[in-house]
């Protein structure tokens, strides 16, 4: 089934959407934007345990990505690896490594080409050029259990290329019926629903979250705070987005969601037990999630609201630095806002994912309505003048979430994830496709619902492999 979840989560500061922009392997999806696709969301797993498990599988543990820096030179390719790890029972510190081999190549073959005399190069004109700090990464982490329910997570991510370093900090604290996350990071990364970048230069938030309960109610509060002008990292002319700009924001809101099958083949004995030449073999789905093939239909409805304590009526002029000329810009934010949003999902699967081939075919179809009040006004005003607001007011328009998968050959299935806009674009008239991730999974059986998962956007021309668990 398709994350629900995400039309309450998207609501606040704390969704991880996946991009190989960072160390981390993460950034943060902006309040206020459509909901990002599923295949977007990063894996819960925290990246430096990614690259210690990955490493097992790949030629020295290294683990390509591609991610477009604004130093062209650099090129997209990079290679990553995790160079320590030292743990005990209740602490870990892990070191994380990143080149990018382009610059490095060019370089050597330049150094060549410009010998006259055809002489090899010295191993200090050589040296001059692998020591070039703006090929290297590393990002440190660590992470401390200081009581069965509490951690503290630390980490620093410093780029040759890039000055200044990324610094976050995380507590988590699990109750019996709620988590409590306190997030600080200076800067913070975000990303918006156009695949733009923006650098957020102090960014704290904390946030009391429950868990789903049996009738499938669930609320969140948060408090949130923003300090110092937002920058764009790879745009020149984009809107700057009013959850970003400074001030102390209080957010709470709530979801309801419930699931119905409309037919479900359950799994039986003979599903997981074979039986061979030497006996009976046990032989589970290579995905626990995907066992069962099944038609069902699922929805969630919620509200929030929102109150920020500073001035947002007056113009916060915002610094965009891309890569051509600096620009200024200033928006208008609503101190006090309520917002309805909704999501409804159908969901069909055939095959078992238990043989080697054809036996997994899955679609899932999600209608998202991100901002009710948008969508009514858009209504009121009419087909004419909506047009000019939906541009506007991106929230305005409903999507459909499209997530089709297909066994390729016994764990492999290729996966597609794609948003649908019902809004025209300006010059076209009817729906379009807004983003679209393609991606391979690896699952693994012996973590019942783990897979490697290897994704490439062509809208943000990034991709990177990760490893996901319980991603559903």
């Amino acid at each position: 089934m398709a994350n629900l979840r995400t039309a309450m989560d998207s609501a606040f500061w704390d969704l991880n959407v996946s991009s190989p922009h960072t160390l981390e392997g993460s950034a943060k999806a902006i309040p206020g934007d459509p909901f990002p696709i599923d295949g977007a969301r990063a894996s819960r797993v925290l990246r430096i345990q990614q690259l210690s498990l990955l490493g097992n599988g790949f030629p020295l543990g290294i683990i390509p990505s591609y991610s477009p820096t604004s130093h062209k030179d650099l090129g997209s390719f990079s290679l990553q690896s995790l160079l320590l790890r030292p743990a005990t029972s209740n602490w870990w510190l892990g070191l994380i490594g990143q080149f990018r081999p382009k610059k490095l190549i060019s370089s050597i073959k330049a150094e060549f080409s410009t010998n006259d005399d055809m002489e090899v190069p010295t191993f200090k004109d050589v040296a001059k050029h692998v020591l070039d700090k703006s090929l290297y990464s590393f990002g440190l982490c660590t992470q401390l259990l200081v009581a069965p329910s509490s951690s503290i997570k630390l980490s620093t991510e410093g780029h040759g290329e890039k000055k200044g370093r990324r610094n976050k900090f995380m507590l988590f604290h699990k109750l019996p019926y709620h988590d409590i996350t306190l997030e600080a990071a200076w800067p913070e990364l975000f990303i918006d629903h156009k695949g733009q970048y923006w650098d957020v230069p102090e960014s704290i938030s904390l946030d009391l979250s429950s868990l789903v309960s049996e009738s499938g109610l669930r609320y969140r509060i948060g408090i949130h705070k923003n300090s110092g002008h937002p920058q764009a990292v790879n745009s020149i002319d984009g809107e700057v987005p009013t959850s970003l700009m400074p001030g102390l924001c209080a957010k709470a809101a709530f979801s309801y969601e419930k699931s119905q099958d409309l037919w479900r083949q359950k799994e039986t004995k003979k599903d997981v037990m074979v039986k061979k030449d030497k006996g009976w073999f046990w032989r589970p789905s290579y995905d626990v999630r995907l066992k069962e093939p099944h038609a069902a239909v699922s929805g969630i409805f919620g509200g929030s609201c929102t109150a920020w304590f500073q001035d947002g009526h007056s113009p916060v002029a915002v610094e965009l630095r891309g890569d051509e000329d600096n620009s200024t810009s200033s928006k208008k934010r609503s101190p006090f806002s309520a917002d309805f949003f909704g999501s409804v999902c159908y969901s069909f699967q055939h095959g078992k994912f238990r043989e080697l081939y054809g036996d997994l075919t899955r679609i899932d179809a999600r209608l998202d309505i991100c901002s009710a009040s948008a969508l009514a006004k858009r209504v009121i005003n009419g087909l004419k003048s909506s047009s000019a607001n939906s541009a506007r007011d991106p929230m305005s328009s409903p999507r459909i979430n499209l997530i089709f998968q297909q066994q390729v050959a016994g764990p492999i299935v290729f996966r597609v994830d794609s948003r649908v806009s019902l809004d025209s674009l300006p010059g076209k008239r009817g729906p379009h496709i807004e983003d679209f991730i393609y991606s391979l999974n690896y699952s693994l059986r012996l973590l019942r619902s783990g897979k490697v998962v290897a994704w490439y956007s062509p809208k943000r021309k990034e991709g990177m492999i990760e490893l996901r668990v319980f991603e559903f």
